[in-house]
Parts: C-alpha cells; sequence; structure tokens
C-alpha cells in the first residue's frame, strides 16, 4: 500500500483491525526507516515512502 499511494493515513490499514494498532504499525516502520511521517502532525498523520 505504500509503494503504490503517494501518502497512507494509517485508518486506511483496515487489515490490522484496530486504528491503535495500524498508528503503532507506522510509527514502528519510521523507527526502522521504511516509511517516514509526513505531515509533522499528532492529531493527523500520513506517512510515505
Amino acid at each position: 500500500m505504500f509503494l503504490a499511494s503517494d501518502a497512507v493515513a494509517p485508518t486506511a490499514l483496515t487489515s490490522l483491525r484496530s486504528d491503535r494498532a495500524a498508528r503503532r504499525f507506522c510509527d514502528r516502520l519510521v523507527d526502522l526507516g521504511a516509511v517516514r511521517e509526513l505531515t509533522g502532525r499528532d492529531t493527523f498523520r500520513l506517512y510515505g515512502v
């Protein structure tokens, strides 16, 4: 999904079953350097490659 779109919101990751799980997954990918956070905001974040 990250490679197909310019930006992905964690809520778009419906296979993870909860918003919190999706947000933690995206934060983990940022920590690993696979994706980066694009918005710089705490309330609404977008992630991309």
